[in-house]
C-alpha cells in the first residue's frame, strides 16, 4: 500500500509541476470555455495502455446516466472536453491520472465524477478509480484577474501627476545641479563658494557635494577617488580644511590618505555605517559640530591605532563626567550641656554673595590698529604693514599665507579672518611682530616675539 501511494503521489506531483510551469494561460488554451475539471487517479492490477483506460470510461458509463449525461454525446456537443490519461507501469501494475474538462453545471459534473468511480475493469485487468477533486476553473480565472488588476493599478499610479512636494524637490534638484561647478585642472565637483571661501569641506564624491548643496552648504569639494588630486593638496595649504568622509571602511582609507598628503585642519565623519550623501540636515550639522582637530586624529589614529569614533566616544564620556555634582551642605556642630536634651546639628545656609563681573581691559594695541581693523571689516581684505604702520599692500584673505611666505618686510598683519596655528607657524618664520584677526581658534603655541590680537579684545 505504501508503494502504491508513493507512486500516485509522484504522478500527481509531476502533473502539478507541469501545470505550474504552463501557467494559467496554457490551461485556458487547453480547456477553452471549461467551467470545471475533474481530477482522478486509477490503479490497475496489470499492464494497460492509455486507449484501454479511455475505452473503459466510455464503455462502462454508456447508458448508466441516461442520454442527457452520455459521455459520447456530451463530447460531440462540446460540453465535455478531451479526456486526458497519463499511465505509469511499475512492478506489473499500472498507475495513472485522469483529467476530464467539463462545461456542465456543478451538480452534473459531480454526478459524472461519481460515475467514474463505478469503473472496475480496464482492459483485461481489474482496476479502481478514485476522484481526487473537482477544480473550479473560474476561481483560477478570478485569481488571475485580481493579480493582473494589481499590476495594472500599480502602473497607473506610477504614471499619475506627482505631488507638489515631488515637483518642488525636482526643481530644487535641478537648481542644485546648476550650482555645482568644476574646480581645478581635474574638474573636481565643488560648491559655488569654493573659489573664494576661507574654509572648505573635502568630501568623497559628487553625490556628497550635491547633498551638502541641498542643505545650504556651498563650500564643499570632492576628491573623486582614492587618489588625492593635486588641487586638494594645494587648497589645503591656503584654506582651513575640514575632511568630511563616509562612516565606512572606504571613508577611513580616504581620511588616512588625506591626513598624510594634505594639510587638514579638522576631521568630521558621518555616523558609523552611513554615507555623507544620505545624511539629513540635522545629521550633517551634528557631524560638522563634532569635528576633531586633525593633530589629535593623527596622533590617535597613526600612533595609538585608535579609530575616529573612539575619539568621539571618549570626548562624550568626558563631557558627562564634567557635570557638577551637588555639594553637601556645611554642618555646624552644636555643644550639648548636661541635663539638656541633645540638639540636632542643622545645616548653615550659605551666604549669597553678589559678584560683579570684572571688566576686561581693552588691549592698547587695538587703538593703534583701530583704523586698519575698521577697514578690513568693511572691505574684507588683509593689510600688510611695515614698522611705521604704513600699508605695504592690500591682498585678498585667501592669498595671505602665500604672500607671507614670500615677504620678509612685514611688521604687522591685519585681516578679517580666523587666526589658526598654521598661520602662526607661517608668520613666525617671517619676523611678523603683530597678528591682528577677528578671532583665534585652536591655538596651542606661539613665539615669544609675536603679539596676537583679536577684534573682541
Amino acid at each position: 500500500m505504501k508503494r502504491k501511494k508513493t507512486i500516485l503521489q509522484q504522478v500527481l506531483a509531476e502533473k502539478r509541476k507541469k501545470a505550474k510551469e504552463g501557467g494559467f494561460m496554457s490551461g485556458k488554451d487547453e480547456f477553452g470555455t471549461t467551467k470545471y475539471v475533474i481530477y482522478a487517479e486509477f490503479e490497475a492490477n496489470g499492464i494497460v495502455e492509455r486507449p484501454d483506460v479511455v475505452g473503459a470510461i466510455f464503455g462502462q458509463t454508456e447508458g448508466l446516466l441516461g442520454d442527457d449525461l452520455d459521455l459520447r454525446e456530451l463530447q460531440k456537443t462540446g460540453r465535455i472536453g478531451r479526456i486526458r490519461v497519463e499511465v505509469h507501469n511499475k512492478a506489473g501494475k499500472t498507475y495513472g491520472t485522469i483529467t476530464v474538462p467539463s462545461s456542465l453545471d456543478r451538480v452534473e459534473t459531480a454526478i459524472l465524477a461519481a460515475a467514474l468511480e463505478t469503473i472496475d475493469r480496464v482492459g483485461p485487468a481489474e482496476a479502481k478509480i478514485r476522484v481526487l477533486r473537482i477544480e473550479d476553473v473560474r476561481a483560477t480565472k478570478r485569481k488571475y484577474i485580481i493579480e493582473r488588476a494589481k499590476e495594472i493599478l500599480e502602473t497607473l499610479m506610477e504614471q499619475e501627476i506627482p505631488e507638489t512636494q515631488e515637483l518642488t524637490e525636482e526643481v530644487k534638484k535641478a537648481v542644485r545641479a546648476k550650482e555645482l561647478i568644476e574646480y581645478g585642472p581635474e574638474k573636481l565637483p565643488a560648491g559655488p563658494h569654493v573659489p573664494f571661501s576661507d574654509s572648505i569641506i573635502v568630501v568623497e564624491g559628487r553625490a556628497d557635494v550635491l547633498n551638502l548643496l541641498k542643505h545650504g552648504i556651498k563650500n564643499a569639494i570632492a576628491v573623486e577617488g582614492t587618489s588625492i588630486p593635486e588641487t586638494i593638496i594645494k587648497l589645503s595649504k591656503e584654506r582651513i580644511v575640514t575632511a568630511f568622509t563616509d562612516g565606512d571602511r572606504g571613508g577611513e582609507l580616504i581620511l588616512k590618505e588625506l591626513l598624510q598628503v594634505a594639510d587638514v585642519d579638522y576631521v568630521a565623519r558621518a555616523p558609523e555605517g552611513k554615507e555623507v550623501e544620505e545624511l539629513t540636515k540635522k545629521e550633517i550639522v551634528k557631524a560638522l559640530r563634532s569635528k576633531v582637530p586633525a593633530e589629535q586624529v593623527i596622533n590617535e589614529m597613526f600612533n595609538k591605532g585608535r579609530s575616529f569614533y573612539d575619539i568621539i566616544k571618549e570626548r562624550q564620556e568626558k563631557q558627562e563626567t564634567r557635570k557638577v555634582e551637588p555639594k553637601e551642605p556645611r554642618v555646624v556642630p552644636v555643644k550639648v550641656e548636661e541635663g539638656k536634651p541633645e540638639k540636632v546639628e542643622k545645616p548653615v545656609p550659605k551666604e549669597e554673595k553678589i559678584v560683579k563681573p570684572i571688566e576686561k581691559a581693552q588691549a592698547p594695541e587695538l587703538e593703534e590698529f583701530g583704523e586698519f581693523i575698521e577697514r578690513v571689516k568693511k572691505d574684507g581684505i588683509a593689510l600688510l604693514l611695515d614698522e611705521n604702520k604704513n600699508v605695504i599692500t592690500e591682498i585678498p584673505v585667501r592669498e595671505l599665507t602665500n604672500q607671507l611666505k614670500e615677504r620678509k618686510d612685514v611688521y604687522a598683519v591685519v585681516f578679517n579672518g580666523v587666526i589658526t596655528q598654521r598661520l602662526i607657524d607661517t608668520v613666525s618664520e617671517t619676523g611678523v611682530r603683530y597678528l591682528v584677526g577677528a578671532r583665534k581658534y585652536n591655538v596651542v603655541r606661539r613665539p615669544v616675539n609675536l603679539k596676537i590680537i583679536t577684534f573682541a579684545e
